[in-house]
């Protein structure tokens, strides 16, 4: 799921991010708990560009200010 990123494509299509918005906990605490998962399994290394907070909320199909708040 998680591959060999060329400079041409979107960080965004690499991330394994599931949310699901039935659970009781906020999209936005979703979103921050699948990126520090990544983060501590080493899928997402120091130094790497998320994509937009544009890009990453069309990709997760939440809004963006969900994303700005997770990021935040």
């Amino acid at each position: 799921m998680f591959g060999v990123m060329r400079r041409a494509e979107s960080t965004a299509a690499l991330l394994p991010v599931a949310l699901d918005s039935d659970q009781a906990e906020p999209l936005h605490r979703q979103v921050y708990r699948e990126l520090a998962r990544l983060i501590l399994a080493g899928r997402l290394l120091a130094g790497s560009r998320l994509p937009s907070s544009r890009e990453l909320a069309r990709e997760l199909g939440v809004a963006r200010n969900t994303i700005l708040a997770a990021l935040d």
